[in-house]
């Protein structure tokens, strides 16, 4: 039943019959011709969906792998080349386009080479970045003219490598990009973490799931934990504004509208459903460890070098046109998404029956806070 309440609902949004309205000021609005370096994966198509609805043509550049899991139908009408950023870029020589989203730029040569390649053909460049640049978050009020990491330090663990590693790399694409384009004709978003439908690194489907479920629900840090987070959809689209605008710039793409801490977030977003939730607060850092409780996206324990994860700023965002739907649609859209024939049924059970998993061990984890 509720498989087709969704896809009813998809149906009337053109996600699956690949139908979308063009918006009543198209005909106002230059026709873009976008390409998109990647596309396929988790932001890309809601990039499509609504560039499509607003009247603009896509191209799209990917090894011809990864295959959407939502907006299927609307893939006809995009162009798709196929090639290797690593070592085949063939497929956009001599062609021209307005401009390129660069949403797979996993290496900052790959950043390079195709903004070398294209800054002629081309009129603008928007790089898909991340706050991760400005890793290790020891500060607070991170700017978009904050200090961002751009080398590895020594000495550090696979764990520190991991996070240094993205955001350098992340940080030395971004420069790649402007030295091609100059700093007018590039943009550099950073999102926070994003979530939503579509996502498929089962970071933030534990909320959804958990909250659909009701009774008592733990909830992991303190009440000045604060949190933040993107939907995936609101990053898109604003994406999508903003080469409409050619607004170039640097920009953190991270929300929510207002501050919120993880109580208020767990608070609000438990009205996606309607089943009674009581919420068991756990608040002590050190028990949380000891039960591998150390994230669940949103929240991030805030201690060591990530004490500063949730604290970005977001002012430049909203005063140039980010905006932000409510986090009750997140949640549901996301666990109507989850429920779907878009996720198969080895994924849903690769996260709902992992004995290892932080639902499969919640219960027991509040029966031992109770107890102490």
């Amino acid at each position: 039943m509720k498989r087709r309440i969704f896809l009813k609902a998809l149906t009337a949004a053109g996600l699956v019959a690949g139908t979308y309205e063009l918006s009543s000021c198209t005909s106002k609005r230059k026709k873009l011709k976008i390409l998109i370096l990647g596309g396929t994966s988790f932001l890309g198509p809601h990039q499509i969906a609504y560039a499509l609805g607003r009247g603009h043509s896509i191209t799209t550049f990917t090894r011809g792998k990864t295959k959407p899991s939502i907006y299927k139908n609307l893939f006809k009408d995009v162009e798709q080349l196929i090639g290797d950023r690593n070592d085949n870029l063939t497929a956009l020589y001599n062609r021209k386009w307005d401009v390129v989203i660069d949403n797979s730029g996993h290496n900052a040569e790959w950043t390079k080479n195709s903004a070398a390649l294209l800054k002629e053909n081309c009129e603008l460049y928007l790089y898909t970045s991340s706050t991760g640049v400005y890793y290790p978050y020891l500060n607070s009020d991170y700017k978009e003219d904050s200090k961002v990491i751009l080398s590895e330090p020594e000495g550090i663990d696979e764990e520190q490598k991991m996070e240094y590693g993205y955001g350098t790399m992340k940080a030395n694409s971004e420069i790649e990009a402007i030295n091609q384009f100059g700093i007018n004709r590039t943009i550099v978003v950073r999102p926070t973490y994003m979530i939503g439908p579509a996502d498929k690194s089962n970071r933030f489907i534990y909320w959804p799931i958990r909250l659909s479920k009701g009774g008592e629900t733990m909830v992991p840090g303190k009440a000045n934990d604060m949190v933040q987070y993107i939907d995936v959809r609101d990053a898109a689209e604003w994406m999508i504004r903003l080469i409409e605008d050619k607004k170039g710039g640097t920009y953190n793409a991270v929300g929510p509208k207002e501050s919120q801490n993880i109580y208020s977030f767990v608070e609000e977003a438990k009205n996606a459903f309607d089943i009674k939730t009581s919420l068991v607060k756990i608040d002590d850092y050190d028990f949380l460890k000891e039960n591998k409780v150390n994230h669940i996206v949103p929240w991030i324990m805030p201690i060591e070098n990530n004490k500063g994860s949730a604290k970005i700023n977001n002012h430049k965002a909203k005063e140039n046109g980010l905006s932000f739907r409510p986090l009750v649609e997140t949640i549901k859209d996301t666990y109507d998404w989850w429920n779907s024939d878009a996720v198969s049924q080895k994924q849903r059970d690769k996260v709902e029956l992992n004995p290892k998993s932080i639902l499969a061990r919640e219960k027991s984890i509040i029966e031992k806070w109770k107890s102490l």
